[in-house]
């Protein structure tokens, strides 16, 4: 039975941006570089919005 893939936590989620626009802004990247690493920011991005979402669905449950 293939194991479901945990998400990273919130606070690892970002520091993987953190780590992407620091080699952005430094200029670490060639453009297929920075191409991927937009796509991958991009899918952490929606992930953190879907799961701060949930939380605040989850708080407004508790305190309605």
């Amino acid at each position: 039975m293939p194991e479901k893939k945990k998400e990273p936590s919130y606070e690892a989620a970002m520091k993987q941006l953190e780590s992407i626009v620091g080699r952005m802004e430094n200029g670490e990247m060639d453009v297929d570089a920075m191409t991927e690493e937009l796509k991958t920011a991009k899918k952490i991005i929606k992930a953190c919005r879907d799961k701060l979402t949930k939380t605040d669905e989850e708080i407004k449950k508790i305190l309605g």
